[in-house]
């Protein structure tokens, strides 16, 4: 089955656009303040509508209450959250049966002993994304531009759909298929001219090293 694709921190609707144009199947929008990639509902609302195609929309929160949750959602509409704070298997199983939504649970990863929580959070959430841990001064969890070591990863039994996340480029993403079969990548500040800016040509390099990246695979 070809990589699938998540392009993660949009804030302009020619990038939506092209995007989805190019075969992205999940899109990202983020709901965190600090981050340089955070948007209002308003402005969310025009960017989900114009999402081309079959692909998905996602919400990026940290620690989010239910009150923040249920606004947000009345609000934007979202066929998934992505949970990249430090949600516990429980809250992600609360959030999931509250809101009625899918979850995906993100998981900061630097050394294996940040892989103890995996098959807890496997049974609670519909996916599992591993990123780097950000750095300790960090103002928001992701989109630093990262890579963690992806070697962790092997021989590591997920048993939910999971997703490859940090510091992934045109330049390396080949490489991380190639190692770890990551069924979907995820990409934010790799494809991004300055932070909250995705670059058109960048986003052509990212899914034209993916495509290619298959190809190989299947030779």
């Amino acid at each position: 089955m070809p990589t699938r694709v998540k392009i993660c921190g949009l804030t302009e609707p020619e990038r939506v656009e092209q995007a989805g144009r190019l075969g992205a199947a999940y899109l990202g929008f983020v709901f965190y303040p600090p981050s340089p990639r955070a948007l209002d509902p308003a402005r969310a609302r025009e960017l989900v509508a114009a999402v081309p195609g079959t692909a998905e929309t996602v919400g990026l929160l940290v620690d989010a209450s239910d009150h923040e949750i249920e606004t947000l959602l009345e609000a934007v509409p979202l066929d998934l959250l992505q949970l990249h704070g430090y949600e516990t298997p429980a809250r992600v199983r609360e959030i999931a049966l509250r809101f009625g939504c899918r979850v995906i649970k993100a998981l900061r990863i630097e050394t294996a002993d940040d892989l103890s929580t995996v098959a807890d959070h496997a049974e609670t959430a519909d996916m599992v994304l591993f990123d780097a841990k950000p750095p300790r001064d960090a103002a928001w969890p992701g989109g630093h531009g990262l890579p963690f070591d992806w070697r962790l990863l092997e021989g590591v039994a997920i048993a939910r759909p999971w997703l490859l996340a940090g510091g992934l480029t045109p330049g390396n993403v080949a490489a991380a298929v190639a190692l770890t079969k990551a069924p979907i990548v995820d990409v934010s500040s790799g494809v991004e001219s300055r932070p909250g800016v995705k670059d058109p040509d960048k986003l052509d390099a990212f899914f034209a090293a993916v495509a290619r990246a298959d190809e190989d695979f299947v030779r």
